[in-house]
């Protein structure tokens, strides 16, 4: 017997030393997670695994002023519906969330459903619903130390809602194992490493084996409400056994606050992308004797591209197109004052292009010390048929129509803000009958992942395969540039790289201007 003791301590090592590296490997998969639906996913495929399920959902309801919101493992959308049918008082990821848990009898039935022991009935004293108990209520009912919801026999078990049966029984799961998330940071207990139990009374000391009883996500801070929930489903009458359980707590406890790391990303994205829609024209305006369409693409943090549409005196319009260099809310913030100043000369003085670009000019210089922006203003006679422009640093215009697809001859500038004074001349352009002029931004040739010479000569390229039909839709054109200037399937790798880096810091802006013939105006 004495020979057989430090066998069985190297063994609690090495499944100690085994977790450890199980965790350590899954956690670090979780952390090149960048949003927040890939991040829910991650932890469901991670979660399942542990919990030894095929099929799994988080269920998010960050706060009451926002809707709850479901993604599954193995589910799809009408899966997921059905799920929602079931009724909160039985569903269990909804009883966490809600924090309508069950209160212990005194004396539960011993053996539980199908004998599972420690596992009784209980009832939920704020809707009278009877329903099996968690196998652990650390706190009071609805308390946020009730650390998990097992169900067995779903389909067959009398104590749930009848439409819950139904649904496992149509989506065909026996049981659930179900955890609420709880996102906010708390302090590190001896729990949190396999092997330490923590003692209210001393310091911490090695325990034999993983327990449920010292699980990180049992004891989140008095007053907490959970993010969501995550339920596992298994095709059979099954339960995760203790180490499954201790190990899927440990993980939760870290996937958790990376969710809620990528909530409070996606709120501030959010936020910026609204006040940059804000900034940008709401509609497009209808002038007699032009057709606008646009496609803005803007970057997860804000970007500081720019578009204007601007109806002027005698049936003219001011077109204004550029971008101010950076990224995230100060360049939303210094694309919006650079706008309103482009707005304001527009106006005024819009007939002169050169003019407009010249006072934008001197006005980046007195708000914006250590940017610089490109722009392109033109003004636009639509009886005329004619387009006076100027450009500061911008790339030129493309003309399509049904005899021609090139590039507008522009003046080579320098951007705003790069020399101690701004100064180009303007140029005029004469479009013919059904041609469209796109004007677009620097950050469209960028997200191709090509230089920006291949990047042009794919955007003629494209122009040139529209269908007659899609040239004469402005909408419909933008939609044909777009799809066929992002990387195809045969791209090459470093492409697509390149692609996907310059889609997350750069604007994507197409301004379609369509000269149609007489009698056949379509206005976008």
């Amino acid at each position: 017997m004495t020979e057989s003791r430090p066998g069985g301590v190297q063994d609690r090592l090495a499944c100690w030393i085994s977790d450890l590296t199980t965790l350590h490997d899954l956690t670090e998969r979780l952390s090149r997670t960048t949003g927040l639906e890939e991040a829910l996913r991650e932890t469901l495929r991670a979660g399942a695994g542990l919990a030894g399920a095929r099929r799994g959902l988080i269920a998010l309801r960050p706060s009451d002023r926002e809707a709850e919101h479901l993604i599954g493992l193995g589910l799809g959308p009408s899966e997921l519906g059905d799920i929602e049918t079931v009724p909160r008082g039985s569903a269990s990821y909804a009883r966490l969330i809600d924090g309508l848990l069950p209160v212990r009898r005194p004396a539960a039935r011993p053996g539980g459903a199908r004998g599972e022991a420690g596992t009784g009935e209980a009832e939920d004293t704020a809707r009278g619903t009877p329903y099996e108990a968690p196998r652990e209520t650390a706190g009071e009912a609805g308390g946020p130390g009730a650390e998990e919801i097992a169900l067995r026999d779903i389909p067959h078990n009398p104590a749930l809602h009848p439409r819950h049966r139904e649904v496992a029984a149509r989506l065909g799961f026996a049981a659930s194992y179900a955890l609420p998330l709880f996102g906010e940071a708390q302090e590190p207990d001896a729990g949190a490493f396999p092997g330490r139990a923590a003692r209210r009374d001393g310091p911490a000391r090695p325990s034999p084996s993983p327990s449920p009883s010292s699980s990180p996500s049992s004891s989140p801070s008095p007053g907490a409400a959970p993010l969501g929930a995550a339920v596992w489903l298994y095709d059979e009458d099954a339960q995760p056994d203790e180490r499954q359980r201790h190990l899927l707590a440990l993980y939760l406890r870290q996937a958790t606050q990376h969710i809620a790391n990528r909530l409070e990303l996606a709120r501030a994205r959010q936020a910026v992308r609204e006040v940059h829609d804000g900034l940008l024209p709401r509609r497009l305006p209808h002038v007699p004797g032009v057709g606008l369409a646009v496609r803005h693409l803007c970057p997860p943090d804000g970007g500081g591209a720019f578009y204007e549409a601007l109806p002027l005196p005698e049936n003219a319009l001011g077109l204004a197109i550029g971008s101010v260099s950076g990224s995230g809310p100060s360049a939303v913030a210094a694309m919006g004052r650079l706008l309103a100043g482009l707005r304001a000369y527009a106006v005024m003085e819009g007939e002169d292009p050169v003019a407009v670009l010249s006072d934008l000019e001197l006005m980046l210089r007195v708000t914006e010390l250590v940017r610089s922006a490109t722009a392109l203003f033109g003004y636009a006679e639509p009886a005329a048929r004619r387009i006076v422009l100027a450009s500061a640093g911008h790339p030129p215009p493309l003309i399509v129509g049904e005899r021609r697809v090139e590039f507008a001859e522009t003046t080579l500038s320098a951007p705003l803000g790069m020399l101690a004074c701004w100064e180009a001349p303007s140029v005029e352009i004469e479009v013919a009958d059904g041609e469209t002029v796109l004007l677009y931004s620097d950050g469209l040739l960028r997200r191709t992942g090509e230089a920006p010479d291949l990047a042009a000569a794919r955007l003629t390229a494209a122009a040139h395969a529209a269908r007659p039909e899609v040239r004469r839709d402005p909408d419909a054109l933008l939609g044909h540039l777009l799809h066929r200037l992002a990387p195809g399937p045969d791209a090459d790798p470093a492409t697509v790289r390149a692609a996907e880096a310059a889609a997350r810091t750069e604007d994507a802006v197409l301004l379609a201007v369509r000269f149609p013939p007489d009698g056949f105006l379509h206005l976008h």
